[in-house]
């Protein structure tokens, strides 16, 4: 009985394979943590004024404006023969010309409403990735800037 309480023992002690993947697991993910990668890109982003009046996406079809003015007008890189129309990118201000431009923590979500070389209002640079309205530069940096860089994701 001695012997049958001792083996009783020892299959208690040993780890059970079953719990081995569920440490691996746990292990991953500790180190993606540690290595966080960015999938952003990076360009620069101007802005425009009212009034909006799309014509490369949906026309003027007001329906395509988002509720919040969080919207934008895509540079050639981005535009991909009208394709980006509709997209969705998550923008944040990363650096400016000027400290303090930027305002730290701050991330928007933009739709493309248009193609900023055929959008009516003029942007306050040429030749940037994204256009932003007003109200969307005015959230990730200050207004009076011409421009800005930034990171982006769709």
């Amino acid at each position: 009985m001695e012997e049958a309480h001792f083996c009783a023992k020892m299959v208690r002690i040993q780890p059970s394979l079953p719990n081995r993947p569920l440490l691996l697991l746990f292990f991953f993910l500790f180190v993606s943590q540690l290595c966080n990668t960015s999938l952003a890109d990076v360009g620069t982003a101007a802005q425009y004024s009212p009034p909006y009046l799309p014509t490369a996406c949906d026309g003027s079809n007001p329906a395509q404006f988002p509720s919040s003015n969080l919207f934008g007008a895509a540079g050639d890189g981005i535009w991909d023969n009208g394709a980006s129309c509709g997209r969705q990118y998550l923008v944040r201000c990363i650096s400016a010309s000027s400290p303090g431009t930027c305002k730290p923590d701050e991330t928007i979500q933009i739709k493309i409403v248009d193609y900023a070389l055929t959008s009516q209002s003029q942007p306050s640079v040429d030749a940037t990735t994204i256009v932003l309205s007003s109200t969307a530069f005015a959230t990730i940096a200050d207004s009076s800037a011409a421009s800005i860089n930034i990171e982006f994701q769709q």
